[in-house]
């Protein structure tokens, strides 16, 4: 269960990566004497809107898991704001998270906490990885590679990320650009990668999956849901990650206001406790909503990595 040999990029270290990465926590530091109440909000807003509307929702759930559609059009839009979360493309986002979900917390995951606590919360990002090779990575989004709109906001991904930043300071001069810039960005950052760390280090589990994830409830208030990640381990493609009354799912009331106004369709839900045992049997994905059971390590159903294969748990 490995990356073919032949298609391995020899592994170094990325002074482009040190380079985004330090300069975002310099610009996060510069932020804090700058700090004015406008400024501070700038930040909240656009943290949460462009997280929760740009990754978790778009990125994640719907482009890497399929777990809803929306119009094309919408798709576009959605996907563009999630490129100026300054996370990377959704080529390089959506594989990455393939690669992890088929290899979740084995060798080649590419940020398990297995090799550290440090190393998947950040230290992973300092070093070019396999699919950072585009012979590598398309074999993971050959659904999203074949779109000209994605190549397209793959090429110019740095152009985009960076691209607010001169209308945040002709907005509100340096704290909004500061504030709203270095200093958003540099949260949502470890917001994200608190869902590659800490949920794969602490937290509850309700279900016996293969891997180490678990819930955490404050990862999922700062992720806009990301942190029910035990459940989402166990059932991949489903839009709704929280599924106790208490664990709240900004991401999937988005979805579902979506739903309301028509714009989103063909929703997986969970498999709920009254499914039946046929059911259970037809569906290959369904057999992971079971709890207290051990569950193999999952990727998406991904096969050959057509998401049009994978059968849903419940489409509302």
């Amino acid at each position: 269960m490995s990356i073919s040999s032949a298609e391995k990029c020899k592994k170094k270290f990325s002074f482009e990566a040190a380079f985004w990465l330090t300069l975002a926590h310099v610009g996060a530091l510069a932020a804090i004497p700058f700090f004015t109440w406008p400024a501070f909000a700038v930040c909240m807003i656009l943290l949460f809107t462009i997280s929760p509307l740009g990754v978790t929702l778009t990125y994640h759930r719907l482009l890497t898991h399929r777990s809803f559609k929306v119009p094309k059009w919408l798709e576009y839009i959605l996907a563009t704001i999630g490129a100026l979360s300054a996370q990377g493309s959704p080529l390089l986002w959506v594989a990455e998270h393939r690669l992890h979900h088929k290899y979740s917390d084995t060798p080649n995951d590419p940020h398990s906490p297995r090799d550290g606590f440090f190393h998947s919360h950040i230290g992973h990002l300092f070093y070019v990885k396999d699919h950072h090779c585009e012979k590598v990575m398309i074999r993971y989004v050959p659904d999203l590679n074949k779109q000209a709109y994605y190549r397209f906001l793959h090429k110019y991904n740095v152009l985009i990320a960076l691209s607010a930043l001169p209308l945040l300071y002709l907005a509100g001069g340096w704290p909004f650009l500061l504030w709203g810039g270095f200093m958003r960005v540099t949260l949502m950052l470890h917001f994200t990668w608190f869902v590659n760390s800490a949920t794969h280090t602490w937290g509850y589990r309700n279900y016996e999956t293969r891997d180490q994830s678990r819930n955490i409830w404050w990862v999922a208030l700062l992720s806009a849901g990301e942190g029910w990640h035990n459940n989402h381990h166990a059932q991949p493609n489903s839009a709704a990650h929280g599924q106790k009354w208490w664990e709240f799912d900004l991401t999937y009331r988005i979805i579902r206001g979506l739903r309301f106004l028509g714009l989103a369709t063909d929703v997986i839900t969970p498999v709920t406790a009254k499914s039946t045992i046929k059911s259970i049997l037809i569906s290959p994905v369904a057999v992971m909503a079971v709890p207290n059971v051990i569950l193999p390590n999952v990727s998406l159903g991904l096969a050959a990595l057509d998401m049009s294969s994978v059968e849903p748990l419940t489409v509302e």
